[in-house]
């Protein structure tokens, strides 16, 4: 029987908090309790605000404790594209801050002694083509040029040094990336936020927010809350209380299975290095070893938009054993998914509107992108230097016709699995069965 939650609760459940007075005033009230809510309220706790953190679920119950765990730190688009954009000044300070974010991460789990099994392992990204291997090897090329980042390219006569499978044409390793066990890495920011004097209210959700001219009136489901500043911190749980917002940020479903436990020698012959990897299919896959070594766990985009049928598991099984054939009889113990926020420039982004701080958008990469992003927002407040970032300038663009639900996503999703099956046809498994990718 797969279980339906997170591999990662069996360690590191969402707690239910001690209910707590709501109280009426406070320096800061920040909406939602993941990693940007936490990293702003412990930032300015610290500061000796006072603050209130809200959260409609559990806290951490949201994509903090359902992501795979790779600190990356990712950008979707390239240097290139980022400059065409927004211009080579600031392309180049995103890419700079991008490796500050990541070793700030380091730095943070090392300093506050939180025991989430970090380990900078690296990360190798398999590509899907041949020509993307050219683009790769570009790419470590200009990551050790630009930002100093150790990185080389794999050929594929060299792959299975790296990882146990024929299926790539070769790849790119970068050794700044880590991973981690997240809901380890909640708890413990969790832990800290409130032994600094923030207050977290779980399950008690923020229904609006209203300007008054002096600060800000922040209705709960608990009571009304006067507040001087407020942060947002929803990303992909954003809901109709901020239908703003909620015009800017597409949640996308982003699934993940684990296997049953392997034996010591098939991991060491499929994962040999224990990285972190990724690939350059446009429907990519990104997986792991768990942190004890013992299973793996494999994710994509689910393209599912309501209720947890059966298919996207299937489907992700079957890309798993496209890549490790050898696993096709393997056992899969657990589903789940999570929401990750898109939007339209598929940059994460700090912004404000009304005078509310807002973090948000990290497409996919939060484990590095929003604890740092919180953490920005609240040295914003502050009114500090360090909270200059080069994410912080205008907010995403609003989607047109779409209003938060991203009922177009089944169609984008047929759509890049026909491009990726065009470019990248199905192959044939020992078995003599078609494999199968994302369905």
């Amino acid at each position: 029987m797969i279980r339906n939650e997170p591999y990662w609760w069996e360690a590191a459940p969402p707690k239910i908090l001690p209910r707590q007075e709501v109280l009426p005033k406070c320096d800061v009230a920040i909406v939602g309790a993941g990693y940007t809510g936490l990293s702003a309220g412990l930032t300015l706790a610290r500061a000796g605000r006072s603050v209130q953190i809200f959260d409609r679920m559990r806290p951490g119950e949201g994509a903090s404790t359902r992501n795979g765990g790779i600190a990356s730190g990712n950008l979707r688009p390239g240097y290139q594209e980022l400059a065409r954009k927004f211009g080579e000044e600031r392309a180049k300070a995103i890419g700079l801050e991008s490796k500050a974010a990541r070793e700030d991460l380091a730095q943070f789990i090392a300093a506050e002694k939180i025991d989430c099994d970090f380990a900078l392992v690296g990360r190798f990204a398999g590509a899907s083509q041949p020509s993307d291997y050219e683009n790769l090897a570009r790419e470590a090329d200009q990551l050790r040029a630009t930002l100093g980042i150790e990185a080389f390219a794999v050929p594929r006569s060299e792959q299975r040094a790296h990882l146990g499978t024929d299926f790539y044409h070769g790849g790119m390793v970068r050794t700044d990336i880590g991973g981690l066990h997240p809901a380890k890495l909640h708890a413990g920011m969790l832990e800290r936020t409130l032994a600094a004097g923030a207050r977290v209210h779980g399950e008690t959700a923020v229904t609006g927010v209203r300007s008054d001219g002096d600060g800000y009136e922040v209705a709960t489901a608990r009571g009304t809350v006067r507040a001087r500043h407020v942060i947002v911190g929803t990303n992909g749980y954003t809901d109709k209380s901020d239908p703003w917002l909620r015009r800017r940020l597409v949640p996308v479903r982003s699934r993940m299975i684990a296997t049953a436990p392997l034996s010591d020698n098939l991991m060491n012959e499929l994962m040999p290095k224990r990285y972190m990897l990724s690939e350059t299919r446009k429907l990519h896959y990104y997986y792991r070893p768990s942190p004890d070594g013992r299973r793996i766990l494999f994710g994509g985009r689910d393209g599912t938009i309501a209720g947890d049928p059966v298919w996207p598991t299937e489907s992700l099984r079957r890309a798993l054993v496209d890549i490790f054939p050898v696993l096709d009889d393997v056992e899969i113990t657990h589903s789940w998914f999570g929401h990750v926020a898109m939007n339209r420039d598929m940059v994460p982004r700090i912004f404000s509107r009304s005078g509310m701080r807002y973090a948000a958008g990290y497409c996919g990469s939060g484990v590095v992108w929003a604890r740092w992003a919180g953490q920005k927002a609240a040295l914003q407040v502050l009114n500090e230097d360090a909270g200059r970032s080069a994410l912080d300038f205008r907010p995403p663009k609003a989607i047109p016709l779409y209003n938060g639900t991203p009922y177009f996503m089944p169609a984008v999703f047929a759509w890049l699995t026909l491009q990726d099956r065009l470019h990248h046809p199905r192959r044939e498994r020992r078995t003599g069965k078609p494999s199968g990718g994302a369905a």
